[in-house]
This record gives C-alpha cells, structure tokens and sequence, in this order.
C-alpha cells in the first residue's frame, strides 16, 4: 500500500477500499474452508440426537409422577397428576384464556427486549472505547445483573402507576446490563491485532467499532442477547405475578389461580411459561450462535 494513503487517514481512498475487499474476499474464502457443509440427514440427525434425551428425560418424569399419584394416592388439591394438570391445561386453551395470555406476555417481552437490545448495545459500545466510563459505569451494571428483578416492581408501580410502563421499566432493567456485560466481554476478547490493522487502514473510532469490533465480538454480543432475554421474561413474570391487574398475561393468569387455590391450572401456568421460554430459545437464539459459530469454523457440522 503507498505511504500517502496511510498519511491521508482516509478510508475511503481508492486502494484502502481495494486492500479492504481483499480482506473481506479473504475471510469469506477462509469461512468457506472451515464451514463443513450440512446436508438434510445430517441435519435430521443432528434434531434428534439434540431433541431425543430430553424427551426421554420428560416422558420417564410424567410416568413417575404418575405412577407417584397412583401408588401413594396424595390429595388432589396439594400433589395433582399429570392428568388433571393436562385437563386444566386443555380447559385453558378451549376457552382461549391461555392463547391470550401467551400473546399478551410475547408481545410485553418481546417489545421490552428489542428496546432493551437497542440501548444496549450503543452503551456496551461506548464503554468498551471509554475506559473511565467502563470504570464508573461498570460495577453498577454489574450489581443491576445480580439484583433480583421482582424488587424493581414496588418501585415501578409507585413511578409509573400499574401500567405498561411499570412492566417495561423493570424488564429493560433486566436485560439491559445482561447484553452489555455480554458485549464488553465479546470486545474484550477481540484480538489486538485487529484494531491496529483497522488503524493501519485508516479508519475512524466510529469504523472500528462498527466493521471491526463489534463484527468480532458477535459470539460474546449474542451471549449477553441470549442471557438478557432469560432475564427480561423472568422480569416480565414477576411483574405481571404481583401486579396482576396489568393486561391478561401468563403472570396474571398464575397469580389468578393461585388466588382460586387451583392448583393443577397454577402447575399448567407454571409449564406454559417453561415451554415459552424454551421455544424462544430454541427458535431465535439457538440457531443464531450455531450459524455464527459454524461461520466462523468453531462448531463445524456437530452442533
């Protein structure tokens, strides 16, 4: 590369933006070589062999649990079987209570998320250039990520009074520090050689954050995405659990049932928020860290 392309500090010249393309041309050949390619019984494998333990382990757990109901014959009110709590389940679903609520509570937490990702990661991204902005701000992140949520919600009631308001606040507060640790650890792991190559180049602070460190960092980003949507649903329960009153959320219908002493629709509830939050998991999060690890050579064609 000539010396003045250097000296101008623009990344735009013409043979910066070549040498750039060879770079990205490079690394897409490098992708390619590391990328095992999965065909359709691979994949069909790989689903069963990921999806068969756990549903052994489900399907042995309900044939204990009732043959525990069978055998020792408990009160129904206190230790229900996995019939009644099926029952209730079916009750909930035909009378369209369980679909509203499961919509109701998708809709709150997928819309705090999304605003807690967009704060996020601007933030995560300013921290990790200032150093003595990480140093004041980050201890106080990092005591929001362990504080319980459930304690923000008196405070969000007296603030925001019981509206929607009150239940977005507490779960960017759950979320929020979840994906900035995430991002300060995927830069923090970025190797040095990268930013001094970006340098080199000619590029901006505003260039090396958005082409080269946060490209790098996606692993650890996509962690901390993954870790703050844990967060804002269990936010999101506790919210709706105590103030109940907010909208028909799965949150509302638990504490609801609680309130009636009905304890095979409170177990119902229970699953239906367990199987929400795996399905999230397994549709959105899972598949975004395979592609991205199997992009980068690091998960190959077994996962």
């Amino acid at each position: 590369m000539p010396p003045e392309s250097i000296v101008t500090g623009s990344i735009a010249s013409p043979p910066v933006r070549s040498e750039v393309s060879q770079l990205h041309a490079l690394e897409a050949g490098l992708d390619s070589l590391q990328t095992a390619p999965e065909t359709a019984p691979r994949r069909a494998r790989r689903i069963v062999r990921s999806a068969l333990p756990t549903t052994v382990l489900i399907v042995a757990a309900l044939i204990a649990w009732q043959v525990y109901t069978v055998v020792a014959h408990p009160r129904p009110d206190l230790s229900p079987g996995p019939a009644d709590v099926l029952s209730a389940l079916g009750s909930a679903v035909s009378s369209g209570r369980l679909l509203t609520a499961i919509g109701t509570s998708l809709g709150r937490g997928g819309s705090g998320f999304l605003l807690a990702a967009l704060i996020a990661t601007p933030l995560g991204l300013l921290l990790a250039e200032v150093r003595w902005l990480r140093r004041a701000v980050g201890p106080i992140l990092s005591g929001l990520q362990v504080l319980p949520s459930v304690a923000w919600v008196p405070a969000a009631i007296l603030w925001f009074g019981l509206t929607d308001a009150a239940v977005y606040f507490v779960v960017l507060l759950g979320a929020i520090p979840s994906i900035v640790n995430g991002l300060l650890s995927g830069v923090d792991q970025v190797p040095p050689q990268l930013r001094r190559v970006g340098v080199v180049l000619g590029a901006s602070r505003r260039q090396l954050q958005t082409r080269i460190l946060f490209p790098a960092a996606l692993p650890g980003y996509v962690g901390g995405l993954r870790q703050g949507w844990a967060f804002a649903w269990r936010s999101l329960m506790a919210a709706e659990v105590i103030a109940s009153s907010l909208g028909f959320g799965l949150g509302s219908m638990l504490e609801q049932n609680r309130e009636l002493a009905d304890l095979p629709s409170v177990l119902a509830t229970i699953l239906t928020i367990l199987v929400v939050g795996i399905v999230v998991e397994l549709l959105v999060f899972a598949p975004l860290e395979r592609t991205l690890l199997r992009r980068r050579g690091l998960a190959g064609g077994t996962r």
